[in-house]
């Protein structure tokens, strides 16, 4: 079985952030491995679920370009689908 996710329309993002990524404020943190992380962040006033990769530079870790940021939406498609993906690698495994 393929998700797929509704389309939506495009829509451009300034490049230029408003405010420093260390001012954004940190809702939740979960360590899921060694490197990799799940965070709920707020963003231009929407949440969003990241799941990223980090990596440690000058003694700070940080996050890298590995990841996905998942809007309410598209976390809620995932979520609802959490069953038939268990099955899926039940299957597989």
């Amino acid at each position: 079985m393929v998700l797929r996710l509704p389309r939506k329309t495009s829509r451009k993002i300034p490049t230029t952030p408003t405010t420093s990524s260390s001012a954004r404020p940190l809702l939740n943190l979960f360590e899921i491995s060694k490197n990799r992380r799940v965070s709920v962040r707020n963003w231009q006033g929407r949440v969003f679920v990241d799941i990223r990769e980090f990596y440690v530079k000058d003694g700070k870790e940080l996050p890298g370009k590995k990841g996905i940021s998942l809007s309410m939406d598209q976390w809620n498609v995932l979520r609802d689908h959490v069953g038939e993906i268990d099955e899926a690698v039940a299957e597989n495994a």
